[in-house]
């Protein structure tokens, strides 16, 4: 059987990219065998776009159907692979509770420095139980986004619809109640409430 073989830096970041959904990054550009010379020269002749400080998108994707999340991994990226979507954000992922939110929310560890006026940060030490691997980005459970979400967010008629989704997938009142006593009160409430409205 053949083996296909890369021809150069091209086809070394376009593999590379092609699984975090056309971005990468100026790190990842240098280790494929982009100078940073050459990175300008895409740069300025448009053949890459900038996104944000060291961070670039082949322009091709934008002729490719995108998917709601493709954002998340330039968040990803800017985070250094620490981050992952939370809160209401995984909600919009999971596609429970009908949750749009305007704002981006992601968890990172608690020695995580970077600030961005465009996302919400939480803090946590996440188990990999916790967490799902996406196509370039890391998402928390649908559990875990529901109770993170109880515990933070002021919407009960989204908590109550996610609440109902997620039953309707399998979950169970037990488990749901059990994740929220480990949030607190706040979310223990939500959670009971949403749960006593489904039974209504």
């Amino acid at each position: 059987m053949a083996v296909l073989k890369e021809r150069g830096p091209r086809d070394r970041l376009w593999r590379l990219a092609a699984g975090q959904r056309g971005y990468f990054t100026a790190a990842d550009a240098l280790a494929a065998g982009y100078s940073y010379q050459a990175q300008r020269f895409h740069k300025q002749r448009g053949n890459w776009l900038q996104v944000d400080r060291g961070i670039y998108r082949f322009r091709e994707y934008l002729d490719l159907p995108g998917e709601g999340t493709d954002h998340f991994v330039r968040w990803t990226l800017w985070s250094r692979g620490r981050a992952v979507v939370s809160h209401v954000s995984a909600l919009a992922v999971h596609d429970l509770g009908g949750a749009n939110p305007t704002e981006i929310h992601l968890t990172v560890p608690f020695g995580f420095r970077q600030k961005d006026a465009s996302v919400v940060l939480h803090r946590a030490d996440l188990a990999d139980g916790e967490i799902e691997h996406h196509d370039g980005f890391r998402v928390t459970t649908p559990l875990r986004s529901v109770v993170e979400t109880a515990a933070t967010e002021g919407d009960q008629d989204v908590i109550d619809a996610a609440v109902t989704e997620l039953l309707g997938r399998g979950a169970s009142r037990r488990r749901l109640r059990d994740a929220a006593q480990e949030f607190g009160p706040r979310a223990g409430l939500a959670i009971e409430r949403a749960l006593h409205a489904r039974a209504e």
